[in-house]
């Protein structure tokens, strides 16, 4: 354990709930042992689900990038999302708060979807949007239901007056090493979970999105390399590759991109509250030799989100730490 670097205790109490956000609102670099240097490793630790990132003794890297000494600054954004309007499903936490920060400090405001046990998580969200100058609406629902997604976008368009962005993050995930062990009810959840939302969501969407909007889908790693110990969410992610293809090649004629990203072993709530711990010991194993942080798949969000992506649609991108995947 010693050959692998760690935050001291006074750098993890700089990296906590604020992302370093304002502790670093100048983004000023840092050559300290960080979360992006080669090996290192997340902490140890379990936590009941759904997993609150209030709760992780190492917090996850929302608004920050490693630099080539492996210290990190704060994302520079460029007004790639003036004015933008957003739906992030699992907004409270992980992946999704990094997108809602970075789309913040692009310009784009956003109304953030969770669990209501991700309260205390998608509040914290929400203020630091509205420090980087923009709205945050939240609503705590069940996206199992098909008439909670119809009432998400309804109050996406009363509280942003319209709908730009559709990102479809929020996912369920728990560790089986057979499928014998599978329930029905287990994997009946997943999917209602994983892949039903996303079609609820984009098909009642889709009406109040204008020419240039985009939805961008969040898939795996897992679906590429068939995870054995996560049949039903790897299935779940496969799904989800193919509905963005499929949406994409009906949607892009209308001026509508649509597109995915497959994150690799991302630090995140879910980690903990779904994990073994010899499945988290493994979870610096990819190529670059430490897992992503949030902030690393955001910026993915953002390009996707943005004009900057205006000739990709129906593709998916992997910041998977080097995983080379077909697909």
């Amino acid at each position: 354990m010693s050959n692998y670097n760690y935050f001291k205790s006074t750098d993890r109490q700089q990296s906590r709930e604020t992302d370093h956000y304002r502790t670093y609102k100048a983004g000023r670099h840092s050559t300290m042992s960080s979360q992006f240097q080669p090996g290192h490793r997340v902490p140890i630790q379990h936590l009941e689900k759904p997993g609150l990132q209030a709760d992780l003794k190492e917090a996850p890297v929302s608004t920050h990038l490693p630099t080539e000494d492996g210290g990190y600054q704060l994302y520079k954004a460029a007004g790639k999302l003036d004015g933008k309007r957003a739906i992030i499903t699992g907004g409270d936490s992980g992946i999704g708060r990094a997108i809602a920060i970075l789309f913040a400090m692009e310009g784009a405001s956003s109304l953030i979807v969770y669990l209501p046990e991700e309260e205390k998580d998608a509040q914290e969200t929400k203020k630091q949007v509205q420090e980087a100058g923009r709205e945050c609406h939240c609503l705590a629902i069940d996206l199992r239901k098909k008439e909670n997604c119809k009432k998400i976008i309804d109050v996406a368009l009363q509280s942003l007056g319209g709908i730009d962005i559709l990102v479809n993050n929020a996912a369920f995930q728990h560790m089986l090493s057979d499928i014998s062990e599978l329930s029905e009810d287990q994997w009946e959840r997943t999917f209602d979970t994983n892949i039903h939302p996303f079609f609820y969501l984009s098909k009642y969407a889709l009406p109040h999105m204008k020419r240039g909007s985009t939805i961008i889908n969040c898939s795996s790693v897992n679906h590429y390399i068939g995870r054995p110990d996560l049949l039903d969410y790897t299935s779940t992610k496969g799904a989800i590759v193919a509905f963005t293809r499929g949406l994409s090649n009906q949607q892009v004629g209308k001026g509508i991109r649509v597109n995915c990203v497959c994150p690799g072993p991302i630090w995140t709530p879910l980690i903990p509250s779904t994990m073994h711990t010899s499945a988290m010991e493994q979870f610096h194993t990819v190529p670059i030799g430490r897992p992503g942080q949030p902030s690393e798949v955001a910026t993915c969000f953002v390009f996707l989100a943005s004009q900057d992506s205006s000739f990709i649609s129906g593709q998916c991108l992997h910041p998977n730490g080097g995983v080379v995947v077909n697909g």
